[in-house]
């Protein structure tokens, strides 16, 4: 896979619900076995991330996460976001019953080598999400 695919593969087949494959075939093809996931409190293991994502595909079943910019210096990709979904369940401690949705940005920067996501730095405004959600 080039960079560019492995980052379309990461957003349009990972994040985004779809019934085509599942977070744990997409992300073991492109992700590096010592991948990183390294947000603001804590980091995720490839395992970790593809157990999260799971939960999330069910929990958000109409989940979308839509790059709307793509920039890249060498091996470098950071994307900026809009990710849409309605929860079903308990979403971060608060009880949803998929009659509200949120909308929110997302930034990520990923380095990429051979064709794999080795580590990427993410936030997502969830504080937004739980306001838009309550």
């Amino acid at each position: 896979m080039t960079n560019k695919e492995v980052i379309n593969a990461f957003y349009e087949k990972a994040l985004t619900v779809n019934t085509e494959t599942t977070p744990a075939v997409v992300l073991s093809d492109i992700l590096a076995d010592n991948f990183v996931s390294k947000g603001s409190v804590q980091n995720k293991s490839k395992e970790e991330l593809i157990g999260q994502l799971g939960f999330f595909w069910k929990l958000i079943p109409d989940l979308k996460w839509m790059p709307q910019e793509i920039l890249n210096e060498g091996n470098r990709y950071t994307v900026r976001s809009l990710v849409t979904g309605t929860p079903n369940g308990d979403f971060m401690g608060l009880p949803t019953d998929g009659t509200k949705s949120f909308s929110i940005m997302t930034i990520d920067i990923h380095t990429i080598i051979d064709g794999k996501d080795v580590e990427v730095y993410h936030l997502e405004d969830w504080g937004t999400a739980m306001k838009q959600l309550q």
